[in-house]
């Protein structure tokens, strides 16, 4: 794949009237960890869901490694991994199962599959609850689990909706050490979060806003730019509606 993994151009996504997602252009280059920011209602699932294949835009153009997102979203669904905000995995079977469903869906052959379950099992710790029911499991091991999920196919393209949310601290940085493991051998990452101290760990971060891109750049960079005293400073100012402020100490 040549050029960047993601490139798109004045996206736009409209329900109704509604404008979810509004001229959004950007790139993404082969191995970035990209970060996706935005308060709730911002417009970055509905984004992400283009990016994926799962909606088509109502007008503008891009490509995800390499497909167009308007004629080949077939090719890009079995480029990229994708995980959701909501635990999507089949509650009912055990890790192991889950893994090797999805594995089938993308076409490896026995042999494959079933080393790189065992792989996937060192690597997110999952040996001890793989063959666990996995609607059973403790929030954090289903979403280590529905990494390795999204993961199976050694895709080239990682789409992360919010993977975090509601797990401890600890656990969130053990699963951005992954993210990085995964981006050091060439697998570009692009994720969304709420949490500014994870912000901090992608190379470079969007800001979305009622639908449209307002910022874009290395976290530390934008901060110097608006001369805030943090990452949360800066997305607080640039969210906030004009003329408010914060109440008088």
């Amino acid at each position: 794949m040549n050029g960047n993994a993601v490139e798109i151009d004045h996206l736009t996504r409209k329900f109704g009237t509604f404008t979810a997602v509004d001229n959004l252009s950007l790139s993404v280059g082969r191995g970035e960890i990209f970060g996706f920011l935005g308060a709730n209602g911002a417009g970055k699932t509905t984004a992400i869901r283009m990016l994926c294949g799962l909606l088509l835009p109502t007008s503008g153009t891009g490509t995800v490694g390499g497909f167009d997102i308007l004629r080949q979203s077939e090719r890009i669904k079995r480029t990229i991994g994708y995980m959701s905000q909501k635990f999507s995995l089949y509650p009912d079977l055990t890790g192991r199962e889950n893994l090797s469903f999805y594995g089938h869906t993308y076409s490896l052959d026995k042999s494959t599959l079933k080393a790189r379950i065992e792989e996937l099992a060192e690597l997110l710790s999952l040996s001890e609850f793989i063959d666990r029911i996995s609607g059973r499991l403790p929030l954090g091991w289903r979403q280590r689990l529905a990494l390795a999920v999204a993961v199976i196919h050694k895709p080239t393209i990682v789409f992360l909706d919010e993977p975090t949310a509601g797990v401890d601290p600890v656990f969130r940085r053990t699963f951005w050490k992954l993210l990085y493991d995964m981006a050091e051998t060439g697998t570009t990452v692009f994720v969304t979060t709420h949490y500014m101290d994870e912000a901090e760990y992608c190379g470079r971060i969007s800001i979305m806003h009622m639908g449209k891109l307002v910022e874009i750049g290395a976290p530390r960079e934008l901060v110097l730019k608006h001369r805030a005293s943090d990452l949360e400073d800066m997305f607080i100012n640039l969210i906030r509606p004009q003329g408010v402020t914060d109440a008088a100490n």
